[in-house]
């Protein structure tokens, strides 16, 4: 068995194609938490998402409104000029909404289907036939989404009976993993034997635990060959979210698990939706997968520092850098993979100055009051007083446009 279908998965919307599995970089999604039936604020989020870095942005799709709603969306997006694909997130009624809405299923590039929630016994075969019918009329790629908060019960009850009679039973936790992952392939299965081309199918079997989630996905990737998204179905709010997140998927990314990938952060009071998307990003980036901005380096700082005047100037040049990257991106190819040191003492920071493209190497307590600046590892100036932070972020600007900008080349 190949590690994943011959041919990538597309989605695309206009002129935006995104291609994933087989090879390709890990995409980047995420979801809006807009009422979808408010087409101002649901664009508004999108576009935000999408500026953000999210290659793919799902919507839920739960009534007639929103279904309704999902085409003056996309026609608005395109208006602006955001060609990011849309995702409809469907459950319960998705095989009635795609069947009476066909404005809503052509304007969605791909549709998310829950095998756990789509109906009961000869119903469930029925709606699940629909889905995929609607699916392949309309050439939309689909997701195959089991979640163990919304599991086929039918299923999970009949594994657990077998369990029960076994002469070796295993535990309630192992056969519920057990379930996911027969869900998720069984289903997908299903939908080709349909006629769902194998290469437009994705699967994904969500927890919340992060040793459920690398175990499950492990099991996925030994025994199917479809593109499989990541992503803790609640993985929490700050801190607890970010570093189960971060742990979850860092394991399995990092054994070549997972061709997509969403952070399911619950906001804090107040923060942008965009922060999942931020998050997911740089974790990519944190394990060399993807570079989506310059590294910016910098040390903890420790005794030997001036640690409010240190912490100022990582902190400005990290600002800098993310609000250039606006106009970088369209000028300049390839700054994303730039790293830039900012270090605190002459312990390390001349020579991780000098292993970056352009670093600053500040004046530690009791050292010289100036400052080197290493450009490839050379030195090309030492910077003093005020105006250190503003010099430096001219002499980064300079770098940038000598080595990156298309009009230089």
């Amino acid at each position: 068995m190949d590690t994943k279908p011959s041919i990538p998965m597309e989605v695309s919307w206009g002129n935006r194609k995104v291609l994933i599995g087989k090879g390709h970089p890990v995409v980047v999604q995420s979801m809006t938490n807009t009422e979808t039936a408010d087409v101002d604020k649901t664009t508004a989020q999108v576009l935000e998402l999408a500026e953000a870095g999210s290659e793919l942005v799902r919507i839920t799709v739960n009534t007639p409104a929103a279904a309704q709603a999902v085409p003056l969306i996309r026609k608005k997006l395109d208006e602006l000029g955001c060609e990011v694909p849309l995702v409809g997130d469907f459950h319960y009624n998705g095989h009635k909404l795609l069947t009476d809405y066909p404005e809503c299923a052509k304007a969605l590039s791909k549709y998310r289907i829950n095998p756990g929630n789509v109906g009961k016994g000869k119903q469930h075969d029925k709606n699940f036939e629909t889905l995929i019918d609607l699916a392949i009329k309309y050439d939309k790629p689909i997701r195959i989404g089991v979640n163990w908060g919304s599991l086929d019960q039918q299923l999970l009850a009949s594994m657990m009976e077998e369990n029960r009679q076994s002469d070796h039973p295993v535990s309630p936790n192992e056969v519920l993993r057990k379930a996911l992952v027969r869900s998720a392939i069984e289903s997908a299965e299903e939908a080709v034997k349909l006629g769902m081309p194998r290469h437009q199918i994705a699967i994904s079997a969500k927890v919340s635990g992060v040793k459920e989630l690398v175990d499950v996905y492990r099991r996925l990737n030994a025994q199917c060959d479809f593109p499989l998204h990541l992503g803790l179905t609640e993985a929490g709010m700050g801190l607890k979210g970010t570093v189960s997140t971060t742990a979850a998927l860092s394991i399995l990314l990092a054994e070549g698990i997972g061709d997509t990938i969403r952070v399911s952060l619950t906001p804090e009071p107040g923060q942008k939706r965009s922060a999942e998307v931020e998050l997911a990003c740089e974790i990519l980036q944190a394990l060399g997968i993807r570079n989506y901005e310059p590294k910016v380096i910098s040390c903890p700082g420790c005794g030997r520092t001036s640690s409010t005047l240190f912490q100022e100037l990582a902190q400005e040049a990290q600002i800098y850098i993310k609000e250039r990257m606006k106009d970088w991106r369209k000028t300049c190819p390839g700054v994303e993979n730039m790293t830039v040191a900012v270090m605190g003492c002459v312990v390390n920071g001349p020579g991780e100055s000098a292993h970056s493209d352009i670093g600053l190497s500040l004046p530690g307590s009791g050292e010289s009051p100036s400052a080197p600046v290493y450009i490839g590892g050379k030195k090309v100036a030492s910077l003093k007083g005020e105006s250190m932070s503003k010099d430096f972020h001219n002499l980064i600007e300079k770098y940038v446009q000598e080595k990156y900008s298309s009009k230089g080349k």
